[in-house]
């Protein structure tokens, strides 16, 4: 059957390099049910309501601030050996319209922990409504995927092993989800040390939560932990922080559907 050939766009490049560097690490999936009932209770109280993306990454930022297995990373420069960051930076993946075709970029958010949520919803909104050539990190990435294959799995290499400069350039968890759209991933891809998803959130709060692993780093045990600390803290800081928007009278943020493959 005679069909046609379709050009590799400069994203789709991105994607498959991201892939190449993902596929041969050691992933491990620890997952778990929550009842964020406390959560949904605030969050509808609020007007216009947080989005999930933000409260999901909120709380995983304070749960890898007393966790700093989820801080580390396994780099291979100029020895093998973990990486220990004093404080998280986020990856977050937007799918994006960028010459006719749907794109996912990611965008990094350093120290998410230190910022109220209101922030944290401004940086996510912005990420996904301002023009791609208005975000230095989508122009890099477009910029680099466009660059010959070597020159570009180079410096990516040097990227993701090098530690004083992954954090910077790919961040140290990512947040990956589609649940707006009705549907949850079972095996995401990333070269980070973890990526976090999670499925759609039942009106009395029942939720899948993954998180996916560099066995390398963490075994686990220390992630079925972490996932419970999850929970209380969703259900408990994050819930404060948000019952404090609604008594301050501030603005809780635009809702928005964190979407991304």
């Amino acid at each position: 059957m005679r069909g046609r050939t379709v050009r590799l766009s400069a994203a789709r490049r991105l994607v498959g390099d991201l892939m190449r560097f993902s596929i041969g690490i050691p992933r491990v999936t620890v997952q778990r049910q929550m009842n964020l009932r406390a959560l949904v209770d605030a969050r509808s109280a609020c007007d216009p309501r947080p989005s999930w993306t933000v409260l999901f990454l909120k709380g995983y930022a304070l749960l890898s601030k007393e966790t700093p297995d989820l801080r580390r990373a396994y780099i291979k420069f100029p020895k093998h050996q973990l990486y220990e960051y004093p404080e998280s930076v986020a990856s977050v993946a937007h799918e994006r319209e960028h010459e006719g075709e749907r794109i996912v970029l990611l965008s990094t958010i350093k120290s998410p922990e230190q910022r109220p949520i209101p922030e944290l919803e401004k940086l996510i909104q912005e990420a996904r409504s301002r023009p791609i050539a208005e975000i230095k990190e989508f122009r890099r990435s477009l910029k680099l995927a466009r660059a010959p294959a070597f020159l570009r799995w180079s410096l990516m290499w040097l990227g993701l092993n090098l530690g004083r400069k992954r954090a910077r350039y790919f961040g140290t968890f990512q947040l990956s989800v589609y649940s707006g759209l009705g549907a949850e991933s079972l095996n995401p891809l990333t070269p980070l040390t973890t990526l976090l998803n999670y499925g759609p959130i039942d009106a009395d709060g029942t939720v899948t939560v993954r998180i996916h692993y560099d066995h390398r780093v963490m075994d686990g045990a220390s992630i079925a932990r972490a996932l419970e600390r999850f929970e209380r803290i969703l259900n408990g800081d994050v819930v404060d922080e948000v019952r404090g928007l609604k008594q301050a009278g501030k603005p809780a943020g635009i809702s928005i559907a964190g979407r991304a493959p």
